[in-house]
């Protein structure tokens, strides 16, 4: 089953009529694009997606990454991909010219991820590791370092990693025990162990360059002792030919889906010539990951959203098609069997499905929009889209990882039992979808970034901007009578997130941080809510504004869609925000009372 995987029209309409992406051309930065050239890059990549990642998006799962002999084989077409990834300029499209980029716009290159992740989520995280990569040695590297890694990693010829998960340290990155030992050469020599690297070997690139987190002897303890360094497989020898660096495969693990991609545990150092080279200065390491880490999650989210787009579109291609029973009140058994899509419940399956997706697609654009004005921007204006960057990020990571599982879920319960067999897509898309509640930070420690620092930070300054933004796009909303209840029920909404907030900072005074930050997950999910109604909120005025205007019947069917979704969540998701408040408000530290014990049988 090779349909239709992502809209090619809901991209150009979040770019153009939500976030109105060539207002960015009036930046220096930006001056050499225009809405044309976007277009062309959106269509260009939906071909590259088309023809090379859909393909071969089962062949990859059923033919996952093997270890032999010391060497992790792959899907013999990682290496085109990076190729073509390379030579078509994927990989450096964010990069600034100087650097082999061509300056793109975040919120047009992560449309054109989006659509890669759709295709086949495996094949699109080969280049977005390296791009990945490669930036924080564009950002942080010196002019050595630029010179001789950015240009084969832009290629495709070199594969980019972020090391940072050792075997007992796990997500507390305080307590990583790899270390470096400086050379009278410049370099390094590293000791230690990394699990759970994405692309961390394979044969379809020429090398594999990891940016590695390692504490340099004597450095301070916890956090404020780790440094960063360009760690690669093989290095330059004094002849220039490449050799070993002493960094070896001790496994690959085998997932239960995203299994194009090999996940493996490296070991460093065990003949004492493993060599690294510091990027930027010592001790700044994790400031320097966060940079790369906070990109990631926003692509986590994005490859969430892309996987439920997948599951959607196939979901919807089969309930068009599908035949099964009648309408109720049609008694008639001789009467024809009518498309399952006209049962009403499979239409509320499939809004679901609808309203997640291109709600949350909503939200990760808006969080590129804000990266991209951060860009040009200077001064007060410059905070601000960095505060309202740094508050939805967590949020962008979570919404979509979490709600892409049950949209992807309620794509194959349109399927009934077919969907549960692997003749159809979705079954690998609700494996592939699994891996990003975990993926670059869990749930729980997105939960406590939101509330245990980003609502808080700058004095509550990015909390403060966030309600702004909502108040506005309901302040607009308002010239529409028939958006009257869905506003007074965000309103309430925001009201309720307000109350919420202030009763926790006051149970982090009178009841400790273990307390305040227990149900952070919940926080985030009601959070959540109410950021993704903002999104259908302003995506709902687009499309009435459209509808305004000289649309044409497929036209006019798409935007009434959007409304219909935007009604859908506001209506059906949105509500769920009183019942989490019901908990979060609560005088009842069940969690923090309850002990190991209490799970003994």
């Amino acid at each position: 089953m090779q349909g239709k995987f992502v809209s090619e029209k809901n991209v150009k309409f979040l770019l153009h009529e939500v976030f109105d992406a060539e207002s960015l051309c009036r930046y220096d930065l930006y001056s050499q694009h225009s809405r044309k050239m976007f277009d062309m890059v959106v269509s260009e990549a939906l071909k590259l997606a088309r023809n090379l990642f859909h393909p071969i998006f089962a062949d990859m799962d059923r033919k996952g990454p093997e270890y032999e002999n010391g060497t992790v084989k792959v899907h013999p077409q990682v290496r085109k991909i990076m190729t073509e990834s390379g030579k078509g300029g994927w990989i450096g499209t964010t990069f600034s010219k100087e650097n082999g980029g061509d300056q793109l716009p975040w919120i047009v290159a992560g449309a054109c991820s989006y659509i890669f992740f759709a295709a086949n989520y495996s094949a699109g995280v080969y280049p977005e590791l390296t791009r990945g990569a490669a930036s924080l040695i564009a950002e942080f590297g010196d002019d050595r370092l630029r010179q001789t890694w950015i240009p084969d990693m832009l290629s495709g010829r070199f594969q980019g990693t972020m090391a940072l998960t050792e075997p007992e340290a796990g997500s507390s990155l305080a307590d990583i025990s790899t270390t470096a030992k400086p050379h009278a050469d410049g370099y390094y020599t590293l000791t230690g162990q990394k699990v759970f690297i994405s692309g961390g070997d394979h044969d379809g690139v020429d090398n594999v360059v990891h940016l590695m987190l390692a504490k340099i002897e004597g450095a301070p303890a916890g956090v404020k002792g780790i440094s960063l360094f360009v760690v690669p497989k093989l290095r330059k020898d004094d002849t220039g030919n490449f050799t070993s660096n002493d960094v070896a495969v001790s496994q690959i693990y085998h997932k239960m889906g995203y299994r194009g991609c090999p996940i493996t545990q490296l070991v460093m150092g065990d003949k004492g010539d493993c060599r690294g080279w510091l990027v930027g200065e010592k001790h700044k390491g994790l400031a320097y990951m966060f940079q790369m880490m906070n990109e990631s999650r926003l692509g986590v989210g994005l490859g969430a959203t892309a996987i439920a787009s997948a599951a959607y579109y196939a979901a919807l291609e089969y309930t068009r098609g599908r035949k099964q029973g009648r309408k109720p009140g049609q008694k008639d058994p001789a009467s024809p069997m009518v498309p399952i899509i006209e049962h009403a419940d499979v239409k509320r399956m499939l809004l679901f499905q609808r309203a997640v997706t291109e709600g949350a697609l909503g939200l990760i654009m808006q969080c590129y929009a804000y990266a991209d004005l951060e860009r040009v921007t200077a001064g007060e204006e410059k905070e601000r889209y960095h505060l309202l960057l740094e508050l939805l990020t967590p949020i962008a990571k979570t919404f979509p990882s979490e709600y892409g599982i049950h949209a992807t879920s309620q794509s194959i319960q349109c399927f009934g039992g077919y969907g549960y067999c692997d003749d159809f897509p979705v079954e690998q898309l609700y494996r592939d979808a699994r891996i990003h509640p975990i993926h670059e930070g869990t749930t729980a420690i997105q939960g406590m970034d939101l509330l245990g620092r980003k609502v808080i930070m700058a004095n509550g300054k990015a909390y403060d901007l966030f309600v702004t933004e909502v108040t506005s796009a309901m302040k607009k909303a308002e010239a529409y009578p028939e958006f009257s209840m869905y506003v007074e029920k965000l309103g309430e909404s925001l009201k309720t997130l307000d109350r919420v907030t202030g009763h926790l900072k006051s149970v982090a005074g009178t009841d400790g941080t273990e307390i305040f930050l227990a149900d952070a997950v919940l926080y985030l999910d009601l959070f959540g809510l109410i950021a993704v109604s903002w999104q259908w909120l302003v995506q709902a005025l687009a499309a009435k504004i459209a509808l305004s205007g000289p649309a044409s019947r497929k036209d006019a069917d798409f935007y009434e869609g959007k409304i219909f979704a935007f009604r859908y969540f506001l209506g059906y998701e949105l509500p769920k925000v009183q019942a989490l408040a019901e908990r979060l408000t609560a005088k009842d530290p069940l969690t923090c009372e309850c002990v190991s014990a209490h799970f003994n049988d």
